[in-house]
């Protein structure tokens, strides 16, 4: 408690200063699982995404980011074991901040795609079991963390796969691509609709007080994805899609596969900056309470406005300067994606957020966006994939918990031997 009373200024501001870094990483590097199929497919410009992407996740980050939030990422500790030690708890978080904000620079540069939840997890986990105990880890969470590293990217490339392929099979190769266009958009409309409205309600709007069961949110989804799919129905038999060799037509279809592609990332943007903020400010959240309580601990920890401020601005300004790497790698560095397969990739990593909400399963959107990206790299054949592309990324991802979990050791101890223990 004295040294929270002595030094919690100058924690709470370093604690600022690397939250902001953290959230600075989560816009560098995980923007591209709401935008890299889009800008890959060339259904918009890699400037066009940036602008997008800073809207839907400001707009995430800062409206919906919560009112509160957990003191601990994905329950991986206890705070009141530190209940005698608030001070730990505080080097704890602002070390798990800095060594996740160096991690995500790292993979920031070299375009590596890796999951920011990950890594504040590898960093909080790395900070409890050495300067806690092994015991203070609940183990049982990072078990079923590690195994989302498999089981969120086959889900999704399986059902970008399947999307992918009833596209090209059931339209694009249709004797008249817009013909079969007229009859199965509105399918594909009501799906898109569906899954946006279902990612918003369940990702996107539940830390701000939207008390919806996932039933609930299914049934509210079908009604508004029903509405759309029939003005979609009517709107698309007015549409100016060109009739001609069959060329032409896939053309004219694709782009409207395209303009799909980018509301449902748009969505994914949202739902993203609402949901990751919390691992930049979370544990600045952290240190903030316990430092305005004069080192009393809770399980959650109020969210003011300046810390949604700060979490937003940080993911604007490394989505502006970093971004576009990560982008890049995602949208053509896997395989090359045409506008149908870059929809069929990002409403699969929708579909599959969705799901993973529902069985109440920890998936990382940056292993399942990955993941339907490798689906429709496949519908082309294995020879589609760029495997040294892929092989570094799975590289990156082992590699992302041990990571944050060094880092944050090495941390924890210089600020236990500057500030010292009660």
């Amino acid at each position: 408690m004295e040294i929270i009373a002595t030094y919690g200024i100058v924690l709470l501001v370093l604690a600022a200063a690397f939250g902001f870094f953290m959230a600075w990483g989560v816009g560098a590097n995980d923007v591209a699982n709401a935008m890299g199929t889009s800008v890959g497919s060339g259904a918009i410009t890699i400037r066009q995404a940036i602008i997008i992407a800073v809207v839907f996740e400001f707009s995430g980050a800062f409206l919906a980011g919560g009112e509160v939030t957990s003191t601990i990422r994905k329950g991986i500790i206890d705070p009141q074991l530190l209940s005698g030690t608030p001070e730990l708890l505080v080097y704890g978080m602002i070390s798990a901040l800095l060594a996740a904000g160096i991690w995500l620079l790292v993979a920031s540069t070299f375009g590596w795609p890796v999951s920011t939840t990950h890594t504040i997890v590898g960093a909080i986990v790395g900070f409890a079991a050495v300067g806690i105990s092994v015991d203070a880890v609940s183990w049982g969470k990072v078990l079923e963390i590690v195994s989302s590293w498999v089981v969120s990217p086959v889900l999704a490339g399986v059902i970008a796969y399947t999307v992918y392929q009833s596209v090209r099979q059931l339209i694009l190769k249709a004797e008249s691509p817009v013909r079969a266009a007229m009859q199965g958009l509105p399918i594909y409309i009501f799906l898109v609709t569906l899954i946006i409205t279902m990612v918003s309600l369940v990702k996107g709007l539940k830390h701000v007080g939207l008390e919806l069961s996932f039933i609930e949110a299914i049934a509210y989804s079908g009604l508004i994805a029903l509405g759309f799919a029939v003005v979609g129905a009517i709107a698309v038999r007015k549409l100016s899609l060109a009739s001609g060799s069959r060329i032409e037509e896939q053309e004219s279809v694709q782009r409207i596969f395209g303009l799909l592609g980018v509301f449902t990332a748009c969505s994914m943007a949202f739902a993203h900056g609402s949901n990751d903020v919390a691992n930049a400010v979370g544990p600045l959240a952290a240190v903030n309470a316990a430092v305005q309580s004069g080192g009393q601990l809770a399980a959650e920890a109020a969210m003011p406005i300046w810390l949604l401020l700060l979490g937003g601005a940080g993911i604007v300004f490394g989505l502006v300067t970093y971004g576009h790497r990560v982008i890049r790698t995602v949208g053509t560095k896997i395989t090359e994606l045409n506008q149908s397969s870059g929809f069929s990739a990002v409403l699969a990593a929708a579909v599959t957020v969705v799901i993973a909400s529902g069985a109440s399963l920890p998936v990382s959107t940056t292993h399942t966006l990955v993941g339907a990206v490798l689906g429709v790299g496949l519908a082309h054949g294995v020879k589609a994939l760029n495997y040294r592309v892929v092989g570094t990324i799975a590289t990156s991802w082992l590699v992302t918990l041990p990571a944050g979990a060094s880092l944050a050791i090495l941390f924890f101890f210089i600020l236990r031997s500057i500030f010292g223990t009660s």
